[in-house]
């Protein structure tokens, strides 16, 4: 793979793309709320969903339209959910996505609504088609950290990334953007990610790349161990990179895909670092499982236990705490063979606790990243899965949510 370089422009760095960020009153705050992204081309699409069975209106009508394998524009709104709203919540989410149709010249089903915030509340749809109508008139190549900050909720900063390769001759270009703070789990959480490039790809390359890059990176992360009703992974590619058509089974193939795999892995660890009340960003890396299924399935299982989580807050080399967490993971271990390290220090060889330095330990612990290394010495299965600690701060935000 060529070189590949970090731009700036986040979604609208690729060619054909623009976005806009407004605020329309969703929000009690004078804060963004609103957001569309635009390709000025058809663009090949392919979409993921949550797997909550509560999904919201938005997610429903947009995995109709995901199906098309086109689309020209996304509309994103924050503040409110649009979940559980009943025959109100369809209504208005189609009419998001009329709204947004009709004042683009395009047709519905070419439009892609995502939604997030409190869920059970109605969208005050006023405000909400005036906040469409204001950021299709601003959108532009400069609007894509407008759109991000429209997307967030308890998100404390934006998240955006663009990188540019070269494919077959052609500079091609992978944006994306992303929210997500709480309620973030595998198999999507309340998070949103929207990727744009301009490579030009089949629809079934596209879908098997996105699908490779959602399950290295967007499901690979938790903060809290919750799934959400709304969330989504999008991608667009206009196809203006001019290169040779991408198709499945090229053996440049895996140009392309490294590439995504960065970029939604980038956005992910933005994500969990974000994450509510987060002091401490903590990889989890499983090594010698007896497969790569049971590694990830240990690596969750340790990063979703507060009281993992919570001696991370606190400092703690509090090893027993994985080592439980490992005991109960369902998954197959050899209870004298586990060996633990946190960062370059071994704690724990063959499951028996090492003299170690504690004060080089402590000092781990302090920082703001830490690695978690679980050598199970079974096998060849390996997985890593990032996630944060569970602070007193992460309790306060959602103990009022709502207000």
């Amino acid at each position: 793979m060529s070189k590949m370089k970090i731009i700036q422009g986040g979604v609208t760095a690729p060619a054909s793309f623009k976005a806009s960020g407004v605020s329309c009153g969703i929000k009690a705050s004078e804060k963004k709320d609103l957001a569309v992204i635009l390709s000025e081309v058809p663009a090949t699409t392919s979409a993921v969903f949550t797997t909550n069975k509560m999904a919201a209106a938005p997610v429903r009508f947009s995995r109709c339209n995901a199906r098309n394998g086109i689309c020209r524009a996304v509309v994103i709104n924050s503040g409110n959910a649009n979940a559980c709203t009943g025959l109100k919540g369809e209504e208005d989410a189609f009419e998001m996505i009329d709204k947004t149709a009709e004042a683009l010249s395009i047709h519905p089903q070419d439009v892609i609504v995502a939604s997030t915030g409190v869920i059970g509340v109605p969208l005050p749809m006023d405000k909400v088609e005036k906040g469409i109508v204001d950021a299709i008139s601003l959108l532009s190549k400069e609007g894509h950290t407008d759109a991000a900050e429209a997307i967030m909720t308890t998100d404390t900063y934006s998240k955006e990334i663009a990188v540019q390769f070269e494919f077959r001759g052609k500079t091609v270009t992978i944006g994306g953007m992303a929210k997500g703070s709480g309620m973030i789990a595998p198999n999507m959480a309340t998070m949103l990610a929207f990727l744009t490039t301009d490579i030009n790809i089949c629809r079934t390359c596209l879908r098997a790349s996105l699908t490779e890059a959602v399950n290295k990176s967007f499901n690979m992360i938790t903060v809290d161990g919750e799934t959400s009703t709304n969330d989504m992974v999008a991608v667009l590619a206009s196809g203006k990179a001019g290169n040779e058509k991408l198709i499945l089974g090229d053996d440049d193939y895996n140009v392309f895909q490294k590439a995504l795999n960065y970029v939604a892995t980038e956005l992910a660890k933005m994500i969990v670092k974000d994450g509510e009340g987060t002091t401490k960003f903590i990889e989890i890396d499983i090594k010698g499982a007896k497969t790569g299924k049971d590694a990830k399935k240990v690596a969750m299982v340790i990063a979703n236990s507060n009281l993992v989580k919570t001696a991370f807050f606190g400092e703690d080399a509090n090893w027993g705490r994985i080592i439980s967490a490992l005991g109960h993971s369902g998954t197959e271990i050899d209870p004298e063979t586990v060996d633990i390290y946190f960062d370059d220090v071994q704690i724990v060889k063959n499951s028996i606790a090492l003299s170690f330095d504690e004060n080089k330990v402590n000092e781990i612990l302090k920082n703001d990243e830490i690695r978690v290394i679980v050598d199970l010495n079974i096998g060849d299965g390996k997985a890593k899965v990032w996630t944060c600690d569970l602070s007193y701060d992460y309790v306060k935000i959602n103990a009022s949510y709502r207000t």
